[in-house]
Order: C-alpha cells, then structure tokens, then sequence
C-alpha cells in the first residue's frame, strides 16, 4: 500500500518552476575619453644654410575627445581629436629673432591598441599607429612670413584605464609622436627652408566613458 500512496503524494505535488536564464547582454563596442593633455615638443630643428641655428617651441595643455571602437576585448582602434598652439622661437645664431611665429596644429592620431583584460578593473594597453599633423593659422613675428608643411608622422602609445564600474573609468595616457615637418620662411627678406624636430610627447589625464 506504501508504493501507490507514495506515488500519489508525487503526482499531487505541485511542479517546479522553470528559471530562465539572465539574457547575456554584450557590452558595447563604442567608447570615448574626455582628457587634458600635455604637448611637449622637442626644442630642436634648423634653419638649412645658417649654421648653428635652432629651434624652441613652446609646450600647450589643450583638452582633447577620443573615440574608441573595440573589435574584440583586447582589440580596438582610437582616434583622437584635438588642436594645440606653439610658438616658434630662435636659438643659436638665430636667438635673436626671439618670436619667429606662432602656429596652431591639428593632429589627428589613429592608433590600433593591445588592451589587457586579467587585472580586474586596471586595463592597461599598448598602442602604435600613424599621424597626420595640419598646421593652420600660422603667423609671423619676427619673420616677414611663414609656412610650416603638413606632414605624416608615426605614433606609439601606452596607458591604462582604471573602470569604477561597467562605464565610467579613470584614464591616464602617454603617446610619442615621431613628427618633424618642413617649414618656409622668409626673414628680412630673405627666403629660407628648414625642419622642425617636433617629435612630441602628449600626456594626457582624463574620464572614460564605455557606452
């Protein structure tokens, strides 16, 4: 009698309930950063025939946009957005031309990045890519003219992003552009050719944000 009682007791018994599982919601591919960078070019180049002349050009802290586009997790391409002003100025045989010109650079940077994913929430990353430097409202000062060349340039980078949650992060950034366009001046009415030695380190300081 205990057999069919017990299977009694089973089938009366109410059935288990079915859980679904969580959906699995992939992460977006897209991510930007908000930073201040530090421009720090190199004080070198020269005037071509005038032995003994240089260059200085001033360092810039501007803001800066990135954007950022993941094929995998470790994998991503960054583009970065920005413009900073430089000033020109003489050394050597030619330091007393002071001021020589003021120049503002454009220099949209692609690069493609490593990102390494076992350290929790520090994601550090490698990076190198390729520049391409526009010099826009240039003007004179000491020179009675002058044209700095837009040019290519490579670019190698490391950083790292330190993500409070899911989207919002913290991210330093350190890139070194090897960048050293030509330039024409005229001076005293004299027409000149030379190269600037831009190849500058950027620093950058910023927020990221993961979409």
């Amino acid at each position: 009698m205990g057999g069919p009682a017990l299977a009694a007791d089973i089938t009366k018994a109410a059935p288990l309930a079915y859980k679904a599982p969580a959906p699995v919601v992939e992460q977006s591919p897209w991510q930007i950063r908000l930073r201040l960078l530090g421009v720090f070019p190199e004080d070198n180049g020269s005037v071509h025939g005038v032995p003994g002349s240089g260059l200085d050009i001033s360092d810039s802290v501007v803001p800066e946009l990135d954007i950022t586009y993941y094929f995998t997790k470790n994998w991503a391409a960054e583009l970065i957005l920005g413009v900073t002003p430089h000033d020109i100025n003489g050394t050597g045989t030619i330091a007393s031309l002071n001021k020589i010109g003021e120049v503002w650079l454009l220099p949209p940077t692609l690069t493609l990045q490593y990102h390494f994913t076992d350290f929790g929430a520090f994601k550090p990353y490698v990076g190198a890519g390729i520049n391409y430097t526009f010099f826009f409202d240039q003007k004179a000062y000491s020179a009675d003219s002058i044209d700095v060349k837009d040019t290519f340039g490579w670019a190698l980078q490391v950083g790292f992003d330190y993500m409070f949650d899911e989207h919002w992060g913290l991210n330093v950034d350190v890139k070194k552009l090897f960048l050293k366009p030509d330039f024409d001046v005229v001076v005293a009415g004299q027409a000149l050719t030379g190269k600037a030695d831009l190849d500058p380190w950027i620093v950058g300081l910023g927020v990221t944000y993961r979409f």
